[in-house]
């Protein structure tokens, strides 16, 4: 079976999705229910190496044109999870989720909006 090329805005979409994952599974929760909750913890880095494998097919021209992502800082991130796991740092990961997701899903949001009016 042949895969069918993906483009740019299919991308954008999945990171929205994985970006909205991440808070809906640390709604309510605490930094202290991270910690205890390994399942959570799991859930929220791999749907952070997602958004970074998403990320870094995003052709360069569309990354360009939105430096208001951290486009690299999202793919390094997807790195360190995947190949350094022995490394995760749970404190930039909480505080990449507090602070940091919901920017991302806001962007996200605005872009897909934008594509869908043909701006």
């Amino acid at each position: 079976m042949q895969r069918k090329k993906r483009d740019d805005v299919s991308y954008l979409a999945d990171m929205l999705q994985f970006a909205r994952e991440v808070l809906t599974f640390t709604a309510g929760r605490s930094r202290s229910d991270y910690d205890a909750d390994l399942g959570l913890r799991r859930a929220v880095e791999r749907a952070t190496e997602l958004i970074g494998e998403a990320a870094s097919n995003v052709s360069e021209s569309t990354i360009n044109g939105h430096p208001e992502i951290p486009w690299r800082k999202i793919i390094a991130q997807r790195h360190v999870l995947i190949h350094g796991y022995g490394d995760v740092d749970d404190d930039l990961v909480w505080n990449l989720t507090r602070d940091e997701m919901p920017k991302l899903v806001a962007i996200l949001e605005s872009i897909l909006r934008e594509v869908e009016r043909g701006e």
